[in-house]
């Protein structure tokens, strides 16, 4: 194989969120594969963590505990990874959260506790950091962010509503990033998976896998590994000319 037709980010400093388990966890594998540094971020599974970077080798890759919800935290997890590689050429954000929050439900202030936590984490966390890592990339010619949203993004969702709003967030910041910091040589991209076969995912599978697989024309549920073949694309170098763009990887289940 060619420098052309191979991945290599040999190199490279990856942060990732959420990078103990599903999507994360793979990322963080492939990049490491591809030759990167990588910077394995948990919350709260350090047992998980733990398992990746023995996989890796922690001559190549790091932990570092952090809840991105957390502002303060968000800044010393990217503290951590510039004390221990100098640098960040890709960042991931991967990390997000998930649960049912029913416009039917009585409780007005559990209503908006979902709210407030599900776009702390998802979209918040997102633009923090991604907003500390550029203060990186900008002294050392630029990077690559990119965005883990989701199908509910397009499509709306009838019991998780705020999920759905904040991975719409998560697109436009991508398209904002792309806008504002092109100038930085940063580039920004966006993989919205549909239905992927993760923990998160996985009461709704159990409950309703005969529905959701009668939407996905390919017949099957999406793998850990076709979205991280995603992301480390737009990794790559052969990326470097998609900035501000949303793949999405749902089997042709929705289409924008």
């Amino acid at each position: 194989m060619t420098s052309r037709t191979c991945i290599d980010l040999s190199n490279k400093v990856a942060l990732i969120t959420g990078a103990s388990r599903g999507i994360g966890r793979e990322t963080a594998s492939r990049m490491a594969e591809a030759g990167a540094l990588v910077a394995i971020n948990f919350n709260r599974s350090e047992e998980h963590a733990r398992s990746l970077l023995e996989e890796i080798g922690s001559d190549r890759a790091m932990l570092v505990q952090a809840d991105v919800a957390k502002p303060k935290d968000v800044e010393r997890m990217i503290g951590a990874v510039l004390e221990r590689f100098g640098r960040i050429d890709i960042l991931v954000n991967n990390a997000g959260w998930h649960d049912y929050n029913r416009f039917e439900d009585d409780d007005y202030e559990a209503w908006q506790r979902g709210w407030q936590r599900t776009f702390e984490t998802n979209l918040f966390g997102a633009a923090n950091a991604a907003y500390l890592a550029m203060r990186s990339m900008r002294k050392t010619g630029g990077g690559r962010i990119i965005n883990v949203s989701s199908r509910a993004a397009w499509r709306g969702e009838t019991e998780f509503a705020d999920y759905g709003a904040s991975k719409a967030g998560m697109v436009n910041l991508t398209r904002s990033i792309a806008r504002a910091c092109a100038k930085d040589n940063i580039v920004a991209s966006c993989v919205a998976p549909g239905f992927t076969a993760t923990e998160i995912a996985k009461h709704e599978l159990e409950v309703r896998g005969a529905e959701i697989l009668a939407q996905i024309p390919l017949g099957r549920v999406g793998t850990v590994d076709d979205v991280a073949a995603a992301i480390l694309f737009l990794a790559s170098p052969m990326a470097s000319y998609l900035n501000g763009v949303t793949i999405d990887i749902n089997g042709g289940s929705w289409f924008q």
